[in-house]
């Protein structure tokens, strides 16, 4: 059968389909469960989250499901320099990002404070909670954590934006890649390269990385119905990750304006863009992604440039200036139609499987 693939093998699951694992307080557990009772693979970003947290959020997902799901984690989880955020940095993007504090009525914020990296400690966590797959973006493991998520039966997988990442990928002995390719909504993990120069789409990147690569390729970015698993599946994927018709549906923890976003017209038009978490990502295009394009230099480092602009987005939410704030979504978000995760994933199989029932019938 079409289902029965190295990928699903591997992580133990029924159906190639994975959902991608949101950050920013975007996942739940009721998404990540929906996903991987379906058969398929719920996914849980937890880059944001404390190890607590995570170790807390872990407990509820095995309690809503028993079947394999993903922790998801950022390697390299900021961009700041080692001697830290000057006032000279600070002074231009005030200067930049004024005229918007202006229009909401709010003042400018105070200089973010010193961010200190959580990923060691997060890490811990997920040793000791051990989920059947960890996943994780912009870098790779150590090979000594490589070496224990081995030991202690936890599948890896890493995300790779370009052939040279994938291959580093491998050579670094992760079980399993992810091609993400430039139309996906949400950051791009790219950690070799700039982002702006890992900018190839999902099917060539898949293509590439598939004559280079031993590994299963698991294809994300663009897919968002049966016919895109099928395409990634003809292709040589071994499961397709799909991040933003989950992200519309009812069970993820979107706003409902971003939901609503989703399904309107502005779904037409994406743009990736540095000005609201400074790095680069896909989402709705905003009126500030627009005329802040080229001035990426005076725009702070991830994350400090999310503190930075916290206020201003919740200064728009309330006054409903939607065209200030970035709602994260790829480029496929036009053809998006179910808002039920069950549903999503029912119409994922069924259109699959028909497409490959009729190719043994012709």
């Amino acid at each position: 059968m079409w289902y029965n693939t190295k990928a699903t093998e591997l992580l133990g699951i029924q159906y190639p389909i994975l959902q991608g694992p949101f950050g920013g307080n975007l996942s739940t557990v009721e998404l990540t469960a929906a996903v991987s009772n379906a058969g398929g693979l719920g996914g849980y970003g937890a880059y944001t989250m404390s190890p607590q947290e995570i170790f807390e959020t872990d407990k509820q997902i095995k309690a809503a499901t028993n079947k394999p799901y993903n922790l998801n984690l950022w390697v390299a989880d900021h961009d700041i320099a080692k001697s830290g955020l000057t006032d000279e940095q600070f002074n231009k993007a005030k200067e930049l990002f004024k005229p918007y504090f202006d229009e909401v009525g709010i003042p400018l914020p105070e200089k973010p404070a010193p961010f200190q990296s959580r990923f060691e400690n997060q890490l811990e966590v997920i040793l000791r909670v051990r989920p059947k797959v960890f996943s994780f973006m912009f870098g790779v493991l150590p090979a000594d954590v490589l070496e224990q998520c081995r030991k202690l039966g936890i599948v890896t997988v890493g995300a790779a934006t370009t052939l040279d990442e994938a291959i580093f990928l491998e050579n670094s002995g992760v079980d399993m890649i992810i091609a993400s390719g430039f139309e996906a909504g949400g950051h791009r993990p790219s950690f070799l390269a700039s982002a702006e120069s890992s900018v190839t789409g999902t099917f060539v990147l898949l293509q590439l990385i598939r004559e280079k690569v031993k590994i299963p390729v698991i294809a994300a970015g663009g897919i968002a119905n049966g016919k895109g698993v099928v395409a990634a599946l003809a292709l040589g994927a071994g499961a397709a990750q799909i991040g933003t018709a989950f992200l519309a549906v009812d069970e993820s923890n979107a706003l409902p304006v971003h939901k609503q976003m989703l399904f309107s017209d502005a779904a037409k038009y994406t743009t990736l863009c540095r000005a609201h978490t400074g790095r680069l990502g896909r989402g709705i295009t905003s009126r500030i992604a627009k005329e802040l394009s080229g001035k990426e230099s005076d725009i702070l480092p991830f994350p400090l440039q999310t503190t930075f602009m916290s206020p201003l987005r919740k200064a728009a939410l309330d006054q409903q200036k939607w065209d200030m704030i970035l709602f994260w979504g790829g480029q496929i978000a036009p053809i998006l139609k179910h808002t039920k995760a069950s549903e999503l994933m029912h119409a994922l199989i069924t259109e699959t499987t028909a497409y490959f029932d009729d190719l043994k019938m012709e």
